[in-house]
């Protein structure tokens, strides 16, 4: 085990010493034997090691949860909501409501939200659909003479084999095969919402029994470090989504108004689609920008889809700056540049629900590091340090400069003293 010690390691002498009583002997080395570990190369090596086994492990980890998302995903929603709703609960337990009764009262609410909101998106598309199919085709048709007129040829003979192509694509077996897969995926989807309600009814029930269980192996210091990880991912889970929820319903509200005042058809799903995309960040609100104003592109004209864009640019502009800061909290703010990673390896590995999830789980893990080492005390490597705010501003690397300037002007010129 010596070759993977710092410490040096300590000889024996089997063979008696002679030593003069007037010239003492010291025993003793100026530096530690040599390591195959111990220089600059095998430290980095030692480092690299640590890193794949890190790597692997973590791949290990999200390959596993990859094949059981139909478990996975269902927990983290539920444990998200539960977070969200936590509050309500608490309330209720104090008012000496029932356990039983405030969490079927919890889950009507979320049922009731949720069923609300997918009936008045089915009202609206159905109640306008005929309309906009009609404004589609006549679009579809005003692109079609478009075409026609580009300086590069494209004739109706092109055109008709594209629609040709595209109509023999949904009456092939690939399609039907398509069909069948999304057959399975509804299966699932069924499966995994029935399991959903399930265990959001038990964690509304039971969280913090579930979780003082969960707490039973760790002691002292790692037991009240995992406690303050529990509060704090609770607390940021709840934050995070009552905030965007919030700033989501007033974006929703604000681009609703505009597209009512520009008669644009499909108002409210547009409205409700906003409300949904929020809940991704910087993405989402683009996304259902585009989606407005390609709808009032088709039914109402270019003039009024500039004029649907600089809409929502301006509700995005007033929910980002004004009310996002206020509700969501500084604790919870996040670098645009985590978002974005953050939203990149999300949808990278679970999609449109990855990109949803990312940051929040994002946010919890920032949260545990910020409590690592006591109540707003982060772990240590994440502690900021007194000259952090100024340590890349222009100001710094001046008076580094000058510095520098003026120890090379010094070199160049000691200051000798005289001798007396």
């Amino acid at each position: 085990m010596g070759l993977f010690t710092r410490s040096p390691r300590s000889i024996s002498i089997d063979a008696p010493l002679r030593v003069d009583a007037q010239s003492p002997v010291q025993l003793g080395a100026d530096r530690a034997p040599w390591s195959l570990w111990a220089d600059g190369m095998g430290k980095l090596a030692m480092r690299a090691l640590q890193l794949i086994l890190i790597v692997a492990v973590a791949a290990a980890v999200i390959l596993g949860i990859q094949q059981i998302t139909v478990v996975t995903i269902p927990l983290v929603l539920a444990l998200i909501l539960a977070s969200a709703f936590a509050p309500v609960m608490s309330w209720m337990r104090r008012h000496g409501v029932p356990a039983l009764v405030a969490t079927l009262a919890t889950l009507l609410a979320i049922f009731a939200l949720l069923g609300g909101v997918g009936w008045l998106i089915v009202w609206a598309v159905r109640d306008q659909w005929s309309e906009l199919y009609g404004q589609a085709e006549e679009g579809f048709q005003t692109v079609v003479a478009w075409a026609r007129d580009l300086p590069f040829a494209i004739d109706q003979a092109q055109i008709d084999e594209w629609i040709g192509a595209v109509t023999d694509f949904v009456t092939s077996a690939q399609f039907g095969s398509g069909a069948l897969a999304g057959v399975g995926a509804v299966a699932n989807f069924i499966t995994g919402l029935v399991l959903l309600v399930v265990i959001l009814f038990f964690f509304l029930k039971d969280g913090p029994r579930m979780w003082a269980f969960l707490l039973r192996p760790f002691r002292g210091e790692n037991y009240e470090r995992a406690v303050r990880i529990g509060d704090k991912t609770v607390q940021t889970l709840g934050s995070y989504i009552r905030g965007t929820a919030t700033v989501a319903a007033v974006d929703a509200l604000g681009i609703l108004i505009g597209l009512l005042i520009l008669q644009v058809p499909l108002a409210i799903p547009l409205a409700v689609l906003v409300f949904l995309l929020a809940f991704i960040p910087i993405v989402g609100a683009t996304v259902a920008g585009i989606l407005a104003a390609l709808v009032a592109l088709v039914a109402n004209g270019w003039v009024v889809a500039l004029i649907v864009v600089g809409v929502v640019v301006l509700v995005n502009q007033l929910e980002g700056n004004f009310l996002q800061p206020v509700l969501m909290g500084r604790s919870m703010k996040l670098h645009a540049f985590v978002v974005l990673i953050a939203l990149t390896v999300g949808t990278v590995l679970g999609g449109i629900l990855g990109a949803v999830l990312a940051v929040p789980i994002t946010a919890v893990v920032w949260g545990a590091i910020q409590v690592w080492d006591g109540d707003n005390k982060p772990a240590r490597w994440a502690r900021p340090k007194p000259n952090e705010a100024e340590a890349g501003s222009p100001e710094r690397w001046a008076r580094s400069r000058r510095k520098r300037k003026a120890v090379a002007e010094a070199a160049k010129h000691p200051v000798t003293q005289p001798v007396s």
